[in-house]
């Protein structure tokens, strides 16, 4: 995920029970994730939200169909000259 494997977390996980204790580390762990939850419905708001304005951009922004061109020939045709 960010570089930091098994021994790293280790590491981490016995520091933050050795400053929190054992009562509060549960608590702080679950308020992470929760807070990591929210994190992941916000962006998922934010990008399905310019999704959306995108590709209402994309169709406005869309030339028209065009006609096919007309060879020169066919343009002569009727006029005189």
């Amino acid at each position: 995920m960010f570089g930091i494997g098994l021994p790293e977390l280790i590491v981490i996980f016995v520091l933050a029970l050795l400053v929190l204790g054992p009562q509060r580390l549960p608590e702080l762990a679950r308020a992470l994730g929760r807070g990591l939850k929210e994190l992941q419905r916000t962006t998922q708001a934010i990008k399905e939200e310019i999704d959306a304005e995108t590709g209402k951009l994309n169709q406005e922004i869309a030339p028209p169909p065009t006609q096919p061109e007309k060879s020169p020939e066919a343009r002569t045709e009727g006029k005189a000259l």
